[in-house]
Order: C-alpha cells, then sequence, then structure tokens
C-alpha cells in the first residue's frame, strides 16, 4: 500500500486511491486468497478510510525549499509546548456560507418524499447576508471554538476570535499560562505578511499580558493545517443537508457538533462590522515589540507585551 498512499505527513490521516476490489485481485495473484470485504475491514483497520477530492494544491511549480525544514520547526515548538502544557491552537477561517434557503451538499434524515425545498438559484441577492466562521483549535483539550462573523474576515476579525476562544474556552484550562503558541495558513487574513495581523497581535498581547509565538505554514501546505481535520471536517459533516437558513442555525449547527473522539465544539455570533482596507505605516510596526526566528524569520515571530 506504500507506494499509492497519500495523506497528512504530521497526522494519522491517511487514504489510498486503489479500490478494493483492485486490492483483492491483485493478492490473487500473488497467491493470496481474500474477499473485497476482507480488504475494506483490513484498510480500517490500518487507519485508512474513503476520502473525497479535496481542493488542496494552492500554487504551481515545486513545494518551497524550506518547506520540510518549517514542518520540521512547526512539530518540534508544539512538542515543546505540549510538554509544558501551554496552550497551542490552530486557527484559520472556514469558508463562508450564504444564509437563506439554499441548498446544503449532502442528505438527512427525513420523512419519506419531504425533502427541504431550497432555492434553484444561489444568488447571494436572495440571502441574508454571509456568515463568515473563524476558528481556533485547541490541540491539547481536542476543543474546537468558532466565531462567526457577519461582515468581512479581517485581521482585526482574526485576532479578536482568538480572544473570544480565550474568554470563553482558554483562560479555563490555561489561567496560568504566559505564553500562547497560534499555528496558521500563510495567507487570508492571518497572513505572515500582513501588517494589520501582527498589528492586532500586540493588542491580543498586551490585553491578555501573554508572549504569543506564531508559526505559519508554508505556501501550498494550509490543508496541512490541524484545524481543516479535526474541526472544520467534522462542522461540514454535521451540517450537512440542512440549509443554513439564518445565523442562529449555524451557530447551532457548529455547537452541537461532536465526535466519538470527544471533540467539543462552542461557537458565538459575533455582529461587530469589521471594514477592511484599514491601513499601518511603517511606524506602527516600529512600535511592535517583536523578535523574528533567526532561521526562518518569514514565517516564525514571537510577540510579547508592550510595556
Amino acid at each position: 500500500m506504500d507506494e499509492t498512499t497519500a495523506g497528512d505527513p504530521m497526522s494519522a490521516l491517511r487514504w489510498t486511491c486503489k479500490s478494493t476490489y483492485k486490492i483483492a485481485e491483485e493478492l490473487g495473484k500473488q497467491g493470496w486468497e481474500i474477499s473485497q470485504r476482507s480488504v475494506h475491514r483490513k484498510l480500517v483497520e490500518m487507519d485508512y478510510s474513503l476520502q473525497l477530492n479535496v481542493k488542496h494544491k494552492e500554487g504551481t511549480g515545486a513545494a518551497h525549499k524550506d518547506r520540510d525544514k518549517q514542518f520540521k520547526n512547526i512539530n518540534k515548538i508544539v512538542k515543546r509546548y505540549l510538554s509544558a502544557q501551554d496552550p497551542v491552537i490552530s486557527v484559520d477561517a472556514k469558508k463562508k456560507e450564504l444564509i437563506g434557503e439554499f441548498k446544503n451538499d449532502g442528505t438527512a434524515w427525513r420523512k419519506k418524499r419531504n425533502p427541504n425545498k431550497v432555492n434553484v438559484y444561489d444568488f447571494p441577492s436572495l440571502s441574508e447576508g454571509k456568515a463568515t466562521p473563524y476558528g481556533a483549535y485547541d490541540i491539547q483539550n481536542n476543543e474546537g471554538f468558532v466565531n462567526v462573523g457577519m461582515t468581512h474576515d479581517t485581521s482585526e476579525f482574526a485576532v479578536n476570535s482568538i480572544l473570544q476562544w480565550w474568554q470563553h474556552m482558554g483562560k479555563k484550562h490555561y489561567n496560568e499560562a504566559t505564553r500562547l503558541l497560534i499555528c496558521a495558513d500563510g495567507g487570508g487574513s492571518n497572513g505572515s505578511r500582513v501588517k494589520a495581523w501582527k498589528y492586532f497581535l500586540q493588542e491580543l498581547s498586551n490585553k491578555l499580558s501573554l508572549i504569543i509565538d506564531v508559526c505559519h505554514y508554508p505556501p501550498g501546505t494550509s490543508k496541512w493545517n490541524k484545524i481543516e481535520h479535526r474541526l472544520f471536517s467534522f462542522i461540514s459533516l454535521h451540517w450537512k443537508g440542512e440549509p443554513l437558513v439564518s445565523y442562529e442555525t449555524v451557530v447551532n449547527l457548529i455547537g452541537t457538533t461532536t465526535t466519538k473522539n470527544g471533540l467539543k465544539v462552542k461557537a458565538r455570533l459575533d455582529k461587530k462590522n469589521y471594514k477592511k482596507g484599514k491601513k499601518f505605516s511603517d511606524s506602527d510596526m516600529k512600535d511592535l515589540n517583536i523578535a523574528y526566528d533567526e532561521k526562518l524569520p518569514k514565517w516564525n515571530y514571537t510577540i510579547e507585551p508592550r510595556q
């Protein structure tokens, strides 16, 4: 199976492109008598699962030359934090969703011949607005928090979502902590080159009196972010087939997401109007109490509370 196995190198998520019938047939040619069902059972025991195609490739060309180095760096820092019982969160914004009677892919149990009737077209003009879920996944406690925005996915919104995680979930576990590790993608509202992201993180560090370490995933590797597989995928499974008819529905469906491995999720609606286009000057950046990593400074830095 090794040569046809794909998956996340930092977790147990694995899959194969070979069908169970093909595997049974190839084993038969090698002299092993095995049924398709037995192949299926053995694959499950080996932590394989059926996987849909996913949007994964974010760029063209070869992987960044420092990609593996950064993966190892993230792994090393996360292990250090976990061994010290300090908080580690994986953060990201989930895909925006139209609010209204629109088709949501998937199926849900209903009485026969009584499907939810939804709009034929997904025109934004037919919606109440868009929901912008921004999540924080606590790796140590297998807990997720989602701040559902009603306006724009800005850096201010992203950092406020982290603040809401701390106030609703984080400080319960880490009230004595002095540091926080944030693992984030390299682009979007929490991008490694976004001035506003660092500016608002400085404000968060000041407010919580926490040293904040940030590690960004290299370009083209956002799907390796833990929040994708540990939180967002289960939210999508939980609300499949259910039209997101209101903001309340979105918050309730996210908040009732659970897994057999004990995932707990809280969600809240953020009614604040976040405005795009806020500018930050070089002098604003000079006021940051920030230190960049010596080896991989573009993806790793530390922000300490300003005195």
